[in-house]
């Protein structure tokens, strides 16, 4: 009884010190020797979820756990500008773009790791994490910082859903790493509701904020304006002076020595001078510079089989692109393609249609089914079986099912003029239904329920 005393005596003990340290300052440090409650609050992020995604990233390894530093480079950079907004007054806008410029670096290049390594054999679980991680940017979102999380997971989840397809049955730890990192956002959704509720909590009672998390030195008081009986004596001010009222003594003379403006050097007349203090005399001759050139050069197109990966890439204005000779391992991969057609005989695993325009794929039969991402205008068609047709923010999109695959999934997020074409008799004619973009939703007392506007349906 009296080991259960006295550890009881010190839980309470552990509370009180963490009371008074925290103080009554609204989660502010007090000194630069305090952390504040929401830091403290912030620590258990990072040791929790955030923690066990940061453990079985290692384990995963390779490209995975390369990306998952750069991740938590950006979550230490979060911590690091809560502990300065903690101690601080919220700083000029110039400042404060200097204090959020670590966690824009970490997402930056968590991203630019995604766009290099897409052929990458754990590229969902990259794109996933690329897609996700501009949820740090809500220290910088007021007034609504935790839906803006939301939103970014949400962003996510499409690439997260294909790591959790395609480990299933291999390996357990994928969904693991799935759940710790989108439990770390569901987490810190969390923390802002009981944190920093309209934006990040700053110390109004502390001292501006520096780049460096220093508070700068308090201003100078600032010197009394000089009063006309007690300005300058000087001769030299004196005579200019003298000689400005004399000037204005002349009335309309004064402006007789300006330079008379035509109406091509008028701002009024010509909104496209003021942007500039400078009149040109004439039109640069110049050559400019072309937006091709601006965008720089082309890259090579790709048709190859990398392992299992058929990369079909950077195709442009080519209709004859034929794949053939797979296996049902294999998976093709269709990037950045424009004006081009696609062919592939035989049963293969997957097909991504990826940030292609105006571009179309016919197929025999997949196993998983086909992806269709950050496209515009593109077409497929199924002349086989196709379990499943995912569709994700993409803006037209024409499908066309094949009687043996009448029964396929459909999922679409963030896309508009999607329409599917389903087989109608046997003289290979086709019944075009459009799929809605516009749902009404109702609460029936214990959830939301969702339908297609008649509009939209």
């Amino acid at each position: 009884m009296a080991d259960k005393l006295d550890a009881v005596c010190s839980r309470l003990e552990a509370v009180v010190a963490r009371l008074e340290k925290c103080g009554t300052g609204g989660g502010a440090a007090q000194d630069s020797g305090d952390v504040s409650a929401y830091v403290e609050a912030f620590d258990e992020i990072l040791s929790g979820e955030f923690a066990k995604y940061l453990s079985i990233s290692a384990q995963i390894g390779g490209d995975v756990q390369t990306q998952a530093q750069m991740v938590k480079a950006g979550f230490d950079g979060v911590r690091a500008f809560l502990v300065t907004a903690s101690k601080h007054k919220k700083p000029a806008d110039n400042v404060l773009k200097q204090l959020l410029a670590p966690i824009s670096s970490a997402i930056a290049q968590t991203q630019e790791f995604k766009e290099q390594n897409r052929r990458s054999a754990f590229f969902n679980h990259l794109a996933a994490i690329g897609e996700s991680v501009p949820a740090l940017g809500w220290v910088a979102i007021t007034p609504k910082p935790g839906p803006f999380v939301k939103d970014m997971s949400d962003a996510g989840q499409f690439y997260a859903n294909r790591v959790l397809k395609e480990f299933k049955e291999k390996d357990p730890k994928h969904a693991d790493w799935v759940k710790g990192f989108l439990g770390a956002l569901r987490e810190t959704i969390a923390y802002i509701k009981q944190h920093h509720t309209t934006g990040v909590s700053w110390n109004n009672s502390g001292t501006p904020a520096t780049a460096d998390g220093v508070a700068a030195p308090a201003a100078a008081p600032a010197a009394p304006k000089p009063s006309a009986l007690t300005a300058s004596s000087g001769g030299g001010d004196e005579k200019a002076r003298s000689g400005l009222f004399a000037a204005l003594n002349q009335g309309g003379g004064v402006t007789s020595g300006l330079k008379k403006v035509s109406k091509d050097q008028m701002t009024h007349k010509n909104p496209e001078l003021r942007s500039t203090s400078v009149v040109k005399a004439k039109e640069s001759t110049a050559p400019k510079t072309s937006a091709a050139k601006a965008a720089g050069p082309k890259k090579p197109p790709v048709l190859a089989l990398q392992g299992n990966k058929w990369a079909v890439e950077y195709q442009e204005g080519n209709k004859e692109i034929v794949i053939d000779d797979v296996a049902t391992k294999q998976v093709v991969y269709i990037y950045k393609c424009l004006n081009s057609t696609v062919q592939v005989k035989g049963k293969v695993n997957n097909i991504t249609l990826d940030s292609c325009k105006k571009t179309a794929v016919v197929f025999q039969d997949t196993v998983s089914g086909i992806d269709i991402i950050n496209c515009q205008s593109v077409q497929c068609q199924v002349l086989g079986k196709a379990p499943m047709v995912n569709i994700d923010k993409t803006d037209g999109c024409h499908v066309y099912l094949s009687k043996g695959s009448i029964e396929a999934e459909i999922v679409t997020a963030k896309s508009s003029e999607l329409n599917i074409s389903v087989p109608k008799g046997d003289e290979g004619e086709f019944t075009e239904c459009p799929l809605p973009e516009q749902f009404k939703n109702k609460w029936n007392g214990k959830n939301f329920t969702t339908e297609a506007t008649e509009v939209a349906a």
